[in-house]
């Protein structure tokens, strides 16, 4: 306990105390530059902030601007592919820091990258309207295939043989022989920039989809259109991404007017309208593995979809707009890539995120799965391919 008069005597000493000039021993003059900012109460200092998580396994740093595709080798289970808006493009491996390969000689952005279904070849296109064909063991250029009269949007394979397929901005499809270096077909009739499409797994046909709200159904033997899906109930603006179920019957395709659509290739009839969005649908994908499929939107979700009934199975909520995604192998999930820069898995039985991974500081422009499922590649706007274990979720 304190005692009163120790209280008393504390305050007689504290009586204040003043200066005079006399008291001034010495002048030192101060630049005011030289003073140190005025402290806010937030550090400024680089070392003190914290770290941004990163929970990438390996990370693929050889680009120099914007990445906008990558692939994964269909028989190599590390090799990866990427391109992007610094006119370059790159195989490399996951885990090694040697071995990379330049896919130099693109004259302007390099928007897609695809292996052959042997892993033997891989395809790059850009928007210097010309596609490249690259022998996957040696890293050589094979050749180069110029005709379109356009930027270059998209490059697909033929499952079962060398044929490779690009959509253009110059409103067409067309079609080489990769094996004997030949240009094959130019499909015409679109009237936008082609956007999408793809072989159907069987090879006999192919969908393309268009700017102009169509999508066409083509016999890749001759060229000839098959069907054009068009009109009410179909879209009504520009088709953003097209998918192929595993059979072959159907198509599924996404649009900038928020709608999905399902149409029956060999009728080229809707089947189905999934209407649940309310911003462009971004990307859109079957299940491999059950009556499902997964839409992808810029209103911040990811919608599964019970086809069977064409209602939503689960709404999947992001924090910003979605725009990519990919099923995991032949398993319930399916990943997920994200304006804010993260890349999420959803259990597409109950339309929760199992993982979160952080690392990318730029928007995830794709995805991509390795063939023996272990690994999620992913690419983004902040120049970076990053690579995350998802062997968990087989």
């Amino acid at each position: 306990m304190n005692s009163p008069n120790h209280e008393q005597e504390d305050e007689e000493n504290e009586e204040e105390v003043f200066l005079d000039e006399s008291d001034i021993i010495d002048e030192i003059a101060v630049d005011e530059e030289d003073l140190p900012d005025v402290d806010d109460g937030q550090s400024t200092d680089g070392d003190d902030a914290a770290p941004r998580p990163d929970d990438s396994i390996h990370t693929f740093t050889g680009h120099t601007g914007e990445v906008y595709t990558v692939a994964c080798s269909p028989t190599d289970t590390t090799l990866v592919a990427s391109g992007g808006g610094d006119d370059r493009g790159f195989m490399w491996k996951i885990g090694e820091a040697d071995g990379v390969l330049e896919l130099a000689g693109h004259g302007e952005t390099l928007s897609s990258v695809a292996f052959s279904g042997d892993g033997q070849l891989l395809a790059s296109g850009g928007y210097d309207a010309t596609v490249k064909i690259w022998d996957v063991s040696s890293g050589n250029l094979k050749c180069s295939f110029q005709g379109p009269g356009d930027d270059i949007e998209w490059v697909k394979w033929h499952p079962r043989g060398h044929l490779v397929l690009a959509g253009s901005k110059d409103r067409n499809a067309h079609m080489w022989n990769a094996d004997k270096e030949a240009y094959l077909t130019m499909f015409t009739g679109h009237g936008g920039h082609v956007t999408c499409g793809d072989f159907t797994l069987d090879g006999k046909t192919i969908c393309t989809g268009s700017e102009d709200a169509t999508m066409r159904v083509w016999n890749p033997k001759n060229g000839e259109t098959i069907h054009v899906v068009k009109g009410h109930p179909y879209h009504t603006e520009p088709l953003t991404c097209l998918a192929i179920n595993s059979d072959s019957t159907l198509a599924l395709t996404g649009s900038v007017d928020c709608s999905a659509h399902i149409v029956n290739i060999s009728t080229g009839r809707v089947v189905s309208s999934l209407i649940a969005h309310s911003d462009s649908v971004e990307c859109v994908a079957f299940s491999p593995s059950g009556p499902w499929a997964a839409t992808g939107s810029l209103d911040e979700k990811v919608i599964i979809w019970d086809l069977h009934h064409s209602v939503p199975r689960f709404s999947c909520d992001h924090e910003d707009g979605v725009t990519c995604l990919s099923w995991l192998g032949t398993s319930r999930y399916v990943a997920t890539g994200c304006a804010d820069g993260k890349v999420r898995v959803w259990d597409s039985l109950s339309g929760i995120c199992v993982k979160t991974f952080s690392g990318h500081t730029g928007i995830i422009q794709s995805l991509a799965v390795s063939a023996n499922g272990d690994f999620l590649v992913s690419v983004a706007l902040d120049g970076m391919g990053r690579v995350f274990r998802i062997s968990e979720f087989k």
